[in-house]
């Protein structure tokens, strides 16, 4: 667990690192003097100015940072950032927000090459392995609920009287399970890298609805792509997965707008609950580590766009009232909303990080 959860940190880190190079390399490109590029936040522990710019590491390992002459406060010099067309300013705003989509897309062509977790059909031959039956819903008052049974975990083998069924498909475990009601059935289980029995025994009478043992089920595989389709499917991935989670937080902000609260079943966390997930996705294996990760980058990146001030989206909505007006809006008032944003957003994080620690003890 130690293990996971520094490659859970790291992989955290080298996402803010890998966003903060993208204004790098973008502010570069453009000839804009970059005075500072830190990994971690002050105070420093090492520095070296190369060129013009300081590379550093930092004592607080909670991020990166990359301080660009001029954005801050505007400065008549040719190398500044408030000197540069409007169009380049952009560009380096949103380097920082595009890494996020190409890191993304860059797991997923992995993950699509390796394996993606898939849903298929009983019948689905081709690119698939390690196919399974997975439990994807479980009934209150039924035999799998009474049994221990979780959501997730996977019928392995099936066993009663004389019947011992290796199961990859979910119409053996339907045809097996109604051969074994009223009878003590034991079913082979696995649920992440644990492999254990479960004793039960499936109904003889039951709503019409559930079955025997009162689960839903699902056959997953690994479904992998050649080398030379996977780096399309992982662009697609991408652009699913963003579309996926800007249709849930519009439902979510609709319940929330209409008086409903936060919907059944969906969790707002922070990085507590995220190291939990990755702990989670790390037992399922390399696929579900890495696309966990792609899910996070995405997040990320539709976070920072969101035209809040201290944040890229802010910093851009700022660029664009500044063309519409034809002149450079005030400084001091640009950072002073910055930073109590800023703060706002620190009190935010506090305050998810203390809820889930009161829920953890």
């Amino acid at each position: 667990m130690v293990l996971t959860i520094i490659i859970a940190f790291l992989s955290l880190i080298g996402l803010v690192i890998l966003h903060e190079l993208g204004h790098f390399l973008l502010a570069k490109k453009f000839g804009i003097k970059v005075e500072e590029f830190g990994i971690g936040y002050p105070p420093r522990f090492l520095g070296k100015k190369i060129g013009e710019t300081i590379y550093s590491i930092n004592f607080l390992p909670f991020g990166a940072f990359v301080k660009i002459y001029g954005q801050e406060q505007r400065i008549d010099d040719p190398g500044s950032f408030s000197n540069k067309p409007f169009y380049q300013k952009a560009l380096v705003i949103l380097g920082g927000v595009a890494v996020f989509w190409v890191v993304s897309a860059i797991l997923l062509s992995v993950v699509m090459g390796l394996g993606v977790p898939s849903l298929i059909e009983d019948e689905e031959e081709g690119f698939l392995r390690n196919p399974k039956v997975q439990i994807i819903a479980i009934n209150p008052d039924s035999p799998a609920n009474e049994s221990g049974l979780k959501i997730g975990d996977s019928i392995a083998n099936i066993k009663c009287q004389i019947l011992d069924v290796k199961i990859d498909k979910v119409k053996q475990v339907q045809e097996t399970i109604e051969s074994c009601k009223g009878e003590e059935t034991v079913l082979a289980v696995e649920r992440g890298k644990e492999k254990f029995d479960i004793h039960l025994v499936p109904r003889v009478s039951y709503p019409e609805d559930q079955g025997p043992l009162g689960v839903a089920l699902a056959r997953t595989a690994l479904k992998s792509y050649p080398w030379y389709q996977a780096p399309i499917e992982g662009i697609k991935a991408t652009g699913n997965l963003t579309v996926a989670i800007i249709k849930g937080w519009g439902f979510v902000f609709k319940s929330i707008f209409q008086g409903k609260g936060v919907p059944a079943g969906v969790e707002i966390g922070g990085p507590i609950r995220i190291f939990e997930l990755f702990i989670d996705m790390s037992a399922l294996g390399i696929s579900y580590f890495l696309q966990f990760i792609a899910l996070i980058s995405i997040s990320l990146a539709l976070i920072n766009i969101l035209p809040l001030p201290a944040l890229d989206g802010g910093w851009l909505v700022f660029l664009i009232i500044e063309k519409l007006r034809g002149k450079p809006l005030n400084d001091k008032i640009v950072n002073r909303i910055s930073i109590t944003f800023f703060f706002l957003l620190i009190a935010l994080m506090v305050w998810i990080t203390i809820r889930d620690i009161i829920r953890i003890f």
